[in-house]
């Protein structure tokens, strides 16, 4: 649950400061199986995206620093969580195997009939 404002009438009443509730989903993605034959740890895959999402929950992304002239759009807020995820799989703590991930996709979904992904390679 998130509040923010849009920049440029592209954006229409979203202009206007409003909330949004997503859904999260993230989709890891590697060619093989681990030697466990898994793709990711999913308990550690589900504490770390806990903690990404903790960091923008109940938020007004218009007041975050780090937000700063930026158009906090579905897709755009899909990319920082799947960045931040790529940065926590390469200080290992989705664990060892998750080094052989070859990718990370995330999905925010607005509602049953509007959502958006952003997928990344790692």
């Amino acid at each position: 649950m998130i509040a923010h404002s849009f920049r440029g009438a592209v954006f229409g009443p979203a202009q206007r400061l409003h909330g949004a509730t997503f859904v999260v989903d993230a989709t890891f993605k590697r060619t093989e199986l681990d030697a466990d034959n898994i793709v990711v740890d999913i308990g550690l895959a589900t504490e770390r995206l806990r903690e990404v999402l903790s960091a923008l929950n109940y938020r007004n992304l218009d007041d975050e620093p780090e937000f700063a002239g930026i158009n906090t759009s579905t897709e755009y807020l899909a990319k920082v969580i799947a960045d931040r995820l790529a940065d926590l799989v390469g200080e290992g703590a989705l664990g060892e195997g998750a080094r052989g991930l070859a990718g990370i996709a995330v999905t925010l979904h607005e509602s049953h009939v509007a959502w958006a992904s952003y997928e990344r390679p790692l």
